[in-house]
């Protein structure tokens, strides 16, 4: 089973991901660590990286060429990256939804973790910050890709998580949604259901 995780930035993908591949006891992938990663050995901050991918979509398409990859070569795994669900198409497809506000400050608190943030500490400031983010993915997308990430129909199961505490009550709703998947697969081909935890 391949889970692929997808979302507004802020909206806890890295989180949520860690999470369910520990439960599932399965490798975890980052597509938004590799292109941070990406952008630290430029001497760039993400939103810089993510303004250069509009004019060289190498940027993106490297990334994607190495997801597509595992997509082929793996069979059980959880990423989180944006575009997982088109170079993944028979993961399992999680969206995450957060109001820009309310995600920009959960940049803030743990913008510590990423290196390649760079937020100003006005919570204003900063939610300008990941709409414009937003903004540049979804131009990216389209040029490179001709594709709307934000389009709800690409997805198995779309949560907004702008009112969520916890990232453990998004995994419980993941694993509720892929188990009557997995029972509406079996009752149509009468194997046995495996529930996942």
């Amino acid at each position: 089973m391949i889970i692929s995780i997808s979302g507004v930035p802020g909206s806890g993908k890295t989180t949520l991901a860690k999470l369910l591949a520990e439960r599932l006891n399965v490798p975890f992938y980052s597509v938004g660590g590799l292109r941070g990663k990406m952008a630290m050995e430029r001497g760039l901050t993400i939103d810089q990286l993510n303004a250069l991918g509009e004019q060289d979509k190498t940027t993106d398409t490297s990334v994607d060429d190495y997801q597509r990859e595992l997509g082929r070569k793996e069979k059980d795994f959880v990423i989180e990256g944006r575009l997982s669900w088109h170079f993944i198409p028979h993961s399992f497809k999680v969206f995450l939804y957060c109001d820009p506000k309310e995600a920009a400050r959960r940049i803030l608190e743990s913008k510590h973790e990423r290196p390649d943030e760079a937020l100003p500490d006005d919570l204003d400031q900063a939610a300008e910050i990941v709409k414009n983010r937003m903004a540049s993915d979804a131009r990216r997308y389209q040029t490179i890709y001709g594709l709307d990430y934000l389009d709800k129909a690409h997805y198995d199961l779309y949560l907004d998580v702008t009112r969520t505490e916890k990232p453990e009550h998004s995994a419980e709703k993941v694993f509720k949604a892929l188990n009557e998947r997995l029972a509406a697969e079996t009752s149509s081909d009468g194997a046995p259901t495996t529930e996942r935890p």
